[in-house]
């Protein structure tokens, strides 16, 4: 088995994307700090199929391969800009795609961001409720930041840091606890 590997997604669909960044910034943390292996991806580089694929067979190659690193990673952090109260259209279509069972008892870190305070529920009220339709495994701290957490597209609030710490550490706890069979495959 390869080096266990955190997988970042994130829900944007411009580049730059603080949201990007800051989906990467939490799947390096994890990285680094319990040994693994990581890769951040977001809509732009699952490429043109996916707006038209109504199930995951429709994905072109490119797109089902990154599809595949989501399914397998052995934690997951995902992260979407909020529209309008809610994560991005095209967020919530890749995981339309994938079998609900595909992500039972995963770990998983739910960031969001927006541009203001008004929104940081959407990390429960959205996120937390879509995950739990897919029976993962969602890390009690869930991460929030606004615009003003950013100077030129790089996090720097301290408190937002300190809370994507503690997710971090939580992730610790999680993989300390790893059923002895997944670990003797290690």
């Amino acid at each position: 088995m390869p080096n266990p590997s955190v997988v970042g997604f994130s829900g944007n669909i411009t580049r730059p994307s603080k949201t990007r960044a800051f989906v990467d910034l939490v799947a390096r943390d994890i990285a680094s700090r319990h040994g693994l292996s990581a890769v951040t991806y977001d809509i732009e580089d699952l490429g043109p199929s996916l707006g038209a694929a109504r199930s995951a067979r429709d994905l072109d190659g490119q797109a089902m391969a990154i599809l595949e690193k989501i399914l397998d990673a052995d934690v997951l952090v995902v992260g979407s800009p909020t529209y309008k109260g809610s994560y991005t259209g095209l967020f919530k279509h890749v995981f339309d795609l994938i079998d609900p069972a595909a992500l039972r008892g995963k770990p998983i870190v739910l960031t969001a961001t927006g541009g203001g305070e008004r929104h940081s529920l959407i990390v429960e009220h959205q996120l937390r409720p879509l995950f739990g339709f897919f029976e993962a495994f969602t890390l009690p701290t869930a991460v929030y930041a606004t615009d003003k957490d950013f100077t030129n597209g790089v996090l720097h609030s301290q408190a937002i840091l300190k809370r994507a710490a503690q997710a971090v550490e939580e992730v610790g706890l999680v993989l300390a606890n790893r059923p002895a069979s997944r670990i003797a495959a290690e």
